[in-house]
């Protein structure tokens, strides 16, 4: 299996597609964020208070009931195969979007975001199906461009967001964005090709069979803890960067911008150094660009806390964004390194789920740490929990149980 001419299915175009699949509904999922506090006031919040605790529930409940549906629809996933996941999750999310576009009260609205979480799951399952068909000699490099499709999305999406609901208005753009999840539904439907092995449910492991199973049980529940906390280190900062900046350069007439430029450079430079640093993972082994970059995060996220200017700040935001980039990619391939095929939709959905507990988690983390110590402590915060992480994940690693080697 060195190639994709020796390959049952085409892995090449598949990841291709794929990728396309994850840019398409890390486009959509964006596309509606900058407006969503507009959109709740429109449907009749208006005092300011309220809609803050409306805003922080509905961006909040999308990924709690991720966290809760992501093992089920893994378990579905090794069962029925990688492939229906995908279509499951494209069309029901574009039903989802379309029907918010109808939403008349807050409710409905908060119901439907629930439910947009319980539907989701575009991006795991694709991983999982690019990780069980790529050699595992390039399982790096696939898997770092391919985070690189949901983080090109998570960019332009709030860029042609804004654009459109300032044209169109707040309710045709979901419409679009479910247009946009269609058309993935669509492309997923004619292009990606899967040869699977149904598995009858009686057949299936139990969920302490799954991790006993497992090559190194220890280090899985390891890079579960890793993925949690790169998402509590990046939303225990999303909440306060705008008021930080302001902090750092005052009320200036160019605020938003300049905090918008500050917020999106990581995620430009993830995309350069994710493929990069995947390759090198490959030679190197994952596990070593895992632990370099924990501790250049660290090394980051500390001196964030001195700076004086927002452009200090950009620039070691940037630097940072270059290591996160090669994070989640090292944690997936060190995962299907001690995963067999049979229960990898379930390792990756389990990761999915710590991943959105991190995503619900941060902001709340950091939000506290501001609100008792000021901005400035939230980064040295940060820095020591993505230290002990490091420490706890080095001390995983020199535990017996080598990783197997990849396949040539």
């Amino acid at each position: 299996m060195s190639d994709a001419l020796t390959s049952p299915v085409n892995w090449r175009r598949n990841l291709f597609v794929a990728w396309v699949g994850c840019f398409l509904t890390g486009t959509a999922f964006s596309l509606v964020m900058p407006f969503l506090p507009l959109y709740i006031e429109q449907l009749g919040i208006t005092d300011a208070d309220a809609l803050n605790l409306w805003s922080g529930a509905a961006f909040s409940i999308t990924f709690l009931f991720s966290a809760i549906a992501s093992p089920i629809w893994g378990g579905l996933a090794d069962r029925k195969g990688r492939k229906i996941m995908l279509l499951r999750s494209a069309l029901g999310m574009a039903i989802v979007m379309m029907l918010m576009g109808m939403a008349s009260n807050i409710w409905q609205f908060l119901l439907l975001r629930a439910l947009l979480g319980l539907l989701g799951g575009f991006v795991p399952n694709a991983n999982a199906l690019i990780a069980t068909q790529v050699p595992r000699n390039k399982s790096g490099w696939a898997l770092g461009w391919l985070s690189t499709g949901a983080v090109s999305g998570a960019l332009i999406g709030p860029l042609i967001g804004g654009l459109l609901a300032d044209t169109l208005g707040l309710r045709p753009v979901f419409y679009l964005t479910a247009t946009v999840l269609f058309i993935c539904f669509i492309m997923t439907l004619f292009s990606i090709k899967e040869v699977i092995v149904p598995v009858q449910k009686k057949d299936m492991l139990h969920a302490r069979q799954v991790f006993t199973s497992l090559k190194n049980p220890r280090l899985v529940l390891a890079l579960f803890v890793t993925t949690m906390i790169i998402q509590v280190a990046t939303g225990s900062i999303a909440p306060i960067l705008t008021l930080y900046v302001r902090q750092l350069n005052g009320d200036s007439a160019n605020l938003a911008f300049i905090s918008g430029v500050i917020a999106s450079v990581p995620g430009v430079a993830a995309l350069l150094s994710a493929p990069r640093l995947g390759k090198l993972g490959d030679r190197i082994g994952p596990e070593r660009i895992l632990i370099a970059m924990l501790i250049v995060s660290v090394l980051l996220l500390i001196p964030m806390s001195l700076v004086t200017t927002p452009w200090q700040l950009g620039m070691l935001r940037f630097l940072l964004g270059a290591a996160d980039g090669a994070l989640l990619p090292a944690v997936q391939t060190l995962l299907i390194y001690n995963a067999s095929n049979q229960i990898a939709g379930r390792i990756f959905s389990y990761n999915q789920s710590f991943r959105d507990i991190g995503n619900v988690s941060g902001p709340l983390l950091g939000a506290a740490v501001s609100a008792s110590w000021g901005l400035r402590a939230v980064f040295v915060f940060t820095a020591l929990v993505v230290l002990f992480n490091a420490l706890y994940t080095w001390l995983t690693l020199r535990k017996p149980g080598r990783l197997p080697l990849p396949e040539e």
